[in-house]
């Protein structure tokens, strides 16, 4: 059903079937759909009203797109050479302040990376990652050593929606560690959270050289 979302089968605004067509269509229990239709509903993608059916939303506004990219590919695509290094790995549990930038629960095991990226040698973007073990278990066997988290997820991992957050600071110790900065120099940082199906997947802090990084969006077209 999300792909059929997805390929705008079934477009924004349209009612989907009722649950007992699509359970004889996919040949399963009607629970079986009403909890897929519930998980949909969780994730914002679809709106269920009784009486009234469900109808997948109808976003009210146009919007930028911003994709996540493979780091290395954006590095690459401007000629320069790719590099990583994986500074710090740990497992910690969920405390209040994770519970509240994270939307996990607490408790949760949590796994902390923290990774350079570099092009032609220089420090290009401090990544400071937390993924949720309960909805990515897989990730407690991955080292982490060779290919980063960033990418490891997008390959890896779905996602069904994701919120970005902007802004400008100066930086902390480490960052000024690590992306080499003075006292006078301020990063620009991207904040991303993503859900797979109302599930926490990952936070992530990415930290840039504020006078030298550019950041591109996409205007949608949601006609």
């Amino acid at each position: 059903m999300l792909t059929r979302i997805m390929d705008r089968e079934w477009a924004p605004g349209e009612t989907v079937p009722h649950e007992e067509d699509l359970a004889r269509s996919y040949g399963c229990a009607r629970a079986t759909v009403n909890r897929a239709l519930r998980e949909l509903a969780d994730a914002g993608l679809v709106e269920r009203r009784r009486k009234a059916g469900t109808r997948v939303v109808q976003r009210e506004t146009r919007g930028a797109t911003f994709q996540i990219p493979l780091v290395r590919v954006e590095i690459e695509k401007t000629g320069r050479a790719y590099g990583y290094r994986l500074l710090r790995r740990s497992t910690v549990l969920s405390d209040s302040d994770l519970v509240g930038r994270f939307d996990t629960s607490e408790g949760n095991p949590i796994l902390h990376l923290q990774c350079l990226h570099l092009a032609d040698g220089e420090p290009y973007q401090l990544e400071n990652r937390w993924i949720d073990l309960k909805t990515v278990p897989d990730a407690a066997d991955e080292d982490f050593e060779i290919i980063g988290p960033n990418e490891w997820l997008l390959s890896a991992i779905p996602f069904t929606h994701a919120e970005h957050v902007f802004s400008a600071a100066m930086p902390n110790g480490d960052e000024r560690e690590h992306l080499q900065l003075d006292s006078t120099d301020a990063v620009f940082i991207i904040e991303r959270r993503t859900w797979l199906s109302g599930n926490p997947v990952t936070y992530v802090r990415l930290s840039h050289i504020g006078s030298s990084f550019r950041l591109h969006s996409q205007d949608t077209d949601l006609g």
